[in-house]
Order: C-alpha cells, then sequence, then structure tokens
C-alpha cells in the first residue's frame, strides 16, 4: 500500500507539482514580481520560469 510519502515520490505527483508552478507565474508577474522573485518564490530555475512567461505571454497575443 502507498503512504503519502510514496505518492509523493511518483512521477505524476512530480509532474503535477511542477505544472501547478509554471501555471502560476504568469499571474504572479502581472502582480508585478520580477521573474528572478517568481522562479525564487516558486523554487525553479530562472530558464523554466522564463520558458513558462513566454509561452504564456505569447498564446495571449492570439486570443
Amino acid at each position: 500500500m502507498l503512504g503519502l510519502g510514496d505518492l509523493k515520490q511518483t512521477r505524476v505527483y512530480q509532474e503535477g507539482k511542477l505544472e501547478g508552478k509554471l501555471e502560476a507565474v504568469p499571474r504572479l508577474l502581472k502582480l508585478g514580481l520580477t521573474l528572478e522573485q517568481v522562479a525564487e518564490a516558486l523554487e525553479l530555475e530562472i530558464a523554466e520560469a522564463r520558458k513558462a512567461a513566454l509561452v504564456h505571454f505569447s498564446s495571449c497575443q492570439f486570443h
């Protein structure tokens, strides 16, 4: 039987956790935080935060 600690180690859990962080990047930038502050707050690499912001903001241009 899987315990909570075991569940948190699964790939699905880890990917979901990362996806949630990446979805938060544009919202935090919109609130006025710098990219560096967002990356630090979400425990992301700056490159990951930058990519999430670029993907979000470039897709918004077409809506």
